[in-house]
Protein backbone atom coordinates (compact mmCIF):
# COMPACT_ATOMS: atom_id res chain seq x y z
CA UNK A 1 0.00 0.00 0.00
CA UNK A 2 2.84 2.40 0.81
CA UNK A 3 4.56 1.63 -2.47
CA UNK A 4 1.32 2.28 -4.35
CA UNK A 5 1.33 5.77 -2.83
CA UNK A 6 4.99 6.18 -3.80
CA UNK A 7 4.30 5.18 -7.40
CA UNK A 8 1.37 7.62 -7.48
CA UNK A 9 3.73 10.44 -6.48
CA UNK A 10 2.34 11.11 -2.99
CA UNK A 11 5.71 10.61 -1.26
CA UNK A 12 9.32 9.64 -1.76
CA UNK A 13 9.54 7.70 1.51
CA UNK A 14 7.20 6.68 4.33
CA UNK A 15 8.41 5.37 7.70
CA UNK A 16 6.09 2.46 8.49
CA UNK A 17 6.17 0.92 11.98
CA UNK A 18 4.55 -1.87 13.97
CA UNK A 19 4.08 -2.54 17.67
CA UNK A 20 5.06 -5.62 19.67
CA UNK A 21 3.02 -6.02 22.86
CA UNK A 22 3.54 -8.18 25.93
CA UNK A 23 2.50 -8.57 29.54
CA UNK A 24 5.25 -8.15 32.15
CA UNK A 25 5.55 -8.17 35.91
CA UNK A 26 7.31 -5.38 37.74
CA UNK A 27 8.42 -2.01 36.40
CA UNK A 28 10.71 -0.96 33.57
CA UNK A 29 13.14 0.80 35.87
CA UNK A 30 14.29 -2.59 37.18
CA UNK A 31 15.34 -3.49 33.59
CA UNK A 32 17.29 -0.28 33.02
CA UNK A 33 20.77 -1.60 33.86
CA UNK A 34 20.33 -4.74 31.74
CA UNK A 35 19.06 -2.76 28.75
CA UNK A 36 21.88 -0.21 29.04
CA UNK A 37 24.47 -3.00 29.07
CA UNK A 38 22.74 -4.61 26.08
CA UNK A 39 22.32 -1.54 23.86
CA UNK A 40 24.99 1.00 24.91
CA UNK A 41 22.45 3.59 23.71
CA UNK A 42 23.98 7.10 23.53
CA UNK A 43 20.63 8.91 23.89
CA UNK A 44 18.90 6.73 26.47
CA UNK A 45 16.20 8.20 28.69
CA UNK A 46 13.78 7.16 31.40
CA UNK A 47 10.57 8.82 32.59
CA UNK A 48 8.12 7.67 35.26
CA UNK A 49 4.87 9.38 34.30
CA UNK A 50 3.09 7.61 37.16
CA UNK A 51 3.40 4.38 39.12
CA UNK A 52 1.56 2.63 36.29
CA UNK A 53 3.00 4.47 33.28
CA UNK A 54 6.70 4.46 32.32
CA UNK A 55 8.89 5.18 29.31
CA UNK A 56 12.31 3.61 28.90
CA UNK A 57 14.19 4.59 25.75
CA UNK A 58 17.36 2.95 24.46
CA UNK A 59 17.63 5.42 21.60
CA UNK A 60 20.64 5.59 19.27
CA UNK A 61 19.34 8.72 17.53
CA UNK A 62 19.83 12.40 18.30
CA UNK A 63 16.92 14.60 17.25
CA UNK A 64 18.20 18.05 18.26
CA UNK A 65 21.17 19.25 20.28
CA UNK A 66 21.22 22.93 21.22
CA UNK A 67 24.80 24.08 21.76
CA UNK A 68 26.25 27.38 23.06
CA UNK A 69 26.08 30.42 20.76
CA UNK A 70 22.88 29.17 19.13
CA UNK A 71 24.36 26.25 17.20
CA UNK A 72 21.94 23.38 16.49
CA UNK A 73 22.79 19.80 15.50
CA UNK A 74 20.57 16.97 14.24
CA UNK A 75 21.82 13.46 13.36
CA UNK A 76 19.21 11.45 11.44
CA UNK A 77 19.52 7.68 11.09
CA UNK A 78 18.44 5.99 7.87
CA UNK A 79 19.98 2.68 6.79
CA UNK A 80 20.51 -0.46 8.87
CA UNK A 81 22.47 -3.71 8.77
CA UNK A 82 22.53 -6.29 11.61
CA UNK A 83 25.77 -7.03 13.46
CA UNK A 84 27.46 -10.43 13.10
CA UNK A 85 29.47 -12.32 15.72
CA UNK A 86 32.05 -13.21 13.06
CA UNK A 87 34.33 -10.13 12.69
CA UNK A 88 34.82 -10.72 8.96
CA UNK A 89 31.10 -11.06 8.32
CA UNK A 90 30.46 -8.04 10.50
CA UNK A 91 32.94 -5.97 8.52
CA UNK A 92 31.33 -7.15 5.26
CA UNK A 93 27.88 -6.06 6.45
CA UNK A 94 29.28 -2.70 7.48
CA UNK A 95 30.82 -2.27 4.03
CA UNK A 96 27.58 -3.37 2.37
CA UNK A 97 25.70 -0.63 4.23
CA UNK A 98 28.33 1.98 3.38
CA UNK A 99 28.01 1.21 -0.34
CA UNK A 100 24.23 0.71 -0.50
CA UNK A 101 22.70 3.12 -3.03
CA UNK A 102 19.22 2.35 -1.66
CA UNK A 103 20.20 3.25 1.93
CA UNK A 104 22.10 6.36 0.81
CA UNK A 105 19.06 7.55 -1.16
CA UNK A 106 16.82 6.88 1.85
CA UNK A 107 19.20 8.83 4.10
CA UNK A 108 19.57 11.73 1.68
CA UNK A 109 15.80 12.26 1.45
CA UNK A 110 15.68 12.81 5.21
CA UNK A 111 18.80 15.00 5.22
CA UNK A 112 17.11 17.32 2.72
CA UNK A 113 13.91 17.34 4.79
CA UNK A 114 15.80 18.25 7.98
CA UNK A 115 17.82 20.93 6.20
CA UNK A 116 14.49 22.51 5.37
CA UNK A 117 13.18 22.06 8.94
CA UNK A 118 16.23 23.76 10.44
CA UNK A 119 16.31 26.53 7.82
CA UNK A 120 12.97 27.95 8.97
CA UNK A 121 14.49 29.11 12.28
CA UNK A 122 18.15 29.39 11.23
CA UNK A 123 20.30 32.31 10.19
CA UNK A 124 20.35 32.54 6.41
CA UNK A 125 23.28 30.57 5.00
CA UNK A 126 24.09 28.77 8.26
CA UNK A 127 22.58 25.36 7.42
CA UNK A 128 25.26 22.87 6.36
CA UNK A 129 25.94 19.12 6.28
CA UNK A 130 29.41 18.36 7.72
CA UNK A 131 28.84 14.58 7.80
CA UNK A 132 26.99 12.53 5.20
CA UNK A 133 26.49 8.73 5.17
CA UNK A 134 28.76 7.89 8.12
CA UNK A 135 28.59 4.39 9.63
CA UNK A 136 27.90 4.16 13.37
CA UNK A 137 28.04 0.72 14.96
CA UNK A 138 25.83 -0.21 17.91
CA UNK A 139 25.49 -3.44 19.88
CA UNK A 140 22.93 -5.04 17.54
CA UNK A 141 23.09 -3.04 14.29
CA UNK A 142 25.16 -0.79 12.05
CA UNK A 143 23.43 2.47 11.09
CA UNK A 144 23.95 5.03 8.34
CA UNK A 145 24.03 8.45 10.02
CA UNK A 146 24.33 12.00 8.69
CA UNK A 147 24.71 15.32 10.50
CA UNK A 148 23.12 18.69 9.79
CA UNK A 149 24.14 21.87 11.62
CA UNK A 150 22.75 25.39 11.71
CA UNK A 151 22.74 28.54 13.83
CA UNK A 152 19.49 29.86 15.26
CA UNK A 153 18.33 33.25 14.03
CA UNK A 154 18.46 35.93 16.71
CA UNK A 155 14.66 36.17 16.98
CA UNK A 156 14.22 32.37 17.34
CA UNK A 157 14.57 30.14 20.40
CA UNK A 158 15.37 26.47 20.93
CA UNK A 159 11.71 25.84 21.77
CA UNK A 160 10.59 27.50 18.52
CA UNK A 161 12.71 25.07 16.53
CA UNK A 162 11.82 22.05 18.68
CA UNK A 163 8.07 22.58 18.33
CA UNK A 164 8.21 23.32 14.61
CA UNK A 165 10.51 20.39 13.77
CA UNK A 166 8.44 17.75 15.60
CA UNK A 167 7.90 14.99 14.67
CA UNK A 168 11.34 14.08 13.37
CA UNK A 169 11.71 13.51 9.64
CA UNK A 170 13.56 10.22 10.04
CA UNK A 171 10.49 8.58 11.59
CA UNK A 172 7.84 10.15 9.34
CA UNK A 173 9.04 10.40 5.74
CA UNK A 174 9.24 12.86 2.89
CA UNK A 175 7.34 15.05 2.28
CA UNK A 176 6.56 14.99 5.99
CA UNK A 177 2.91 16.05 6.07
CA UNK A 178 1.74 13.59 3.40
CA UNK A 179 3.83 10.82 4.97
CA UNK A 180 2.13 11.46 8.31
CA UNK A 181 -1.29 11.22 6.67
CA UNK A 182 -0.37 7.86 5.11
CA UNK A 183 1.01 6.61 8.43
CA UNK A 184 -2.25 7.58 10.19
CA UNK A 185 -4.21 5.70 7.54
CA UNK A 186 -2.15 2.49 7.37
CA UNK A 187 -0.64 1.81 10.81
CA UNK A 188 -2.71 -0.42 13.06
CA UNK A 189 -2.82 1.96 16.03
CA UNK A 190 -1.47 5.14 17.58
CA UNK A 191 2.26 5.26 18.27
CA UNK A 192 1.95 6.73 21.75
CA UNK A 193 5.25 8.23 22.89
CA UNK A 194 7.16 6.18 20.31
CA UNK A 195 8.81 8.36 17.65
CA UNK A 196 8.31 11.43 19.80
CA UNK A 197 11.20 12.99 21.67
CA UNK A 198 12.53 13.13 25.22
CA UNK A 199 15.18 15.49 26.45
CA UNK A 200 16.06 18.55 28.49
CA UNK A 201 16.51 22.28 28.00
CA UNK A 202 18.72 24.39 30.24
CA UNK A 203 18.09 27.99 31.28
CA UNK A 204 20.78 29.20 28.86
CA UNK A 205 19.02 27.60 25.88
CA UNK A 206 21.34 24.60 25.56
CA UNK A 207 19.91 21.09 25.68
CA UNK A 208 19.48 17.78 23.93
CA UNK A 209 16.51 15.76 22.67
CA UNK A 210 16.45 12.22 21.31
CA UNK A 211 14.16 10.40 18.92
CA UNK A 212 12.10 7.89 20.91
CA UNK A 213 13.02 4.76 18.98
CA UNK A 214 14.05 1.45 20.65
CA UNK A 215 11.61 2.62 23.30
CA UNK A 216 9.47 0.67 25.76
CA UNK A 217 6.20 2.06 27.08
CA UNK A 218 4.50 0.38 30.05
CA UNK A 219 0.91 1.01 31.09
CA UNK A 220 0.01 -1.27 33.97
CA UNK A 221 1.16 -4.78 33.09
CA UNK A 222 1.12 -4.06 29.35
CA UNK A 223 4.40 -3.11 27.67
CA UNK A 224 4.84 -2.12 24.03
CA UNK A 225 7.94 -1.72 21.88
CA UNK A 226 7.86 -0.61 18.25
CA UNK A 227 10.06 -1.03 15.21
CA UNK A 228 9.89 0.07 11.62
CA UNK A 229 11.79 1.54 8.73
CA UNK A 230 11.69 3.87 5.79
CA UNK A 231 9.79 2.36 2.87
CA UNK A 232 10.95 3.50 -0.59
CA UNK A 233 10.16 2.27 -4.06
CA UNK A 234 13.24 0.00 -3.80
CA UNK A 235 12.16 -1.65 -0.52
CA UNK A 236 11.68 -5.40 -0.25
CA UNK A 237 8.98 -6.50 2.20
CA UNK A 238 10.95 -9.46 3.60
CA UNK A 239 14.04 -7.36 4.22
CA UNK A 240 12.06 -4.52 5.78
CA UNK A 241 10.27 -6.93 8.13
CA UNK A 242 13.60 -8.53 9.11
CA UNK A 243 15.00 -5.07 9.83
CA UNK A 244 12.32 -4.62 12.50
CA UNK A 245 13.56 -7.75 14.29
CA UNK A 246 17.19 -6.69 13.89
CA UNK A 247 16.34 -3.46 15.73
CA UNK A 248 14.24 -4.79 18.63
CA UNK A 249 14.81 -8.56 18.83
CA UNK A 250 17.52 -8.29 21.49
CA UNK A 251 15.45 -5.84 23.54
CA UNK A 252 12.52 -8.25 23.51
CA UNK A 253 14.86 -11.06 24.53
CA UNK A 254 16.16 -8.97 27.43
CA UNK A 255 12.59 -8.42 28.67
CA UNK A 256 11.91 -12.13 28.54
CA UNK A 257 15.06 -12.77 30.55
Amino acid sequence: QVQAYLRAGDCYQVNLTQAFDATISGDLLSRLDDLNRLTHAPYAAYLAISAEHELLSCSPELFLAFLPDGEVVTRPIKGTQPRDADPRQDAARKQQLALSEKDQAENLMIVDLLRNDLARQAKIGSVHVPKLFEIESFAQVHHLVSEIRATLAEDQSALDLLYDALPGGSITGAPKLRAMQIIAELEAGQRGAYCGSMGYLNADGTGRFNILIRTLERVGAQVSVWAGGGITIASDVTQEYQECWDKVGAILGCLEG
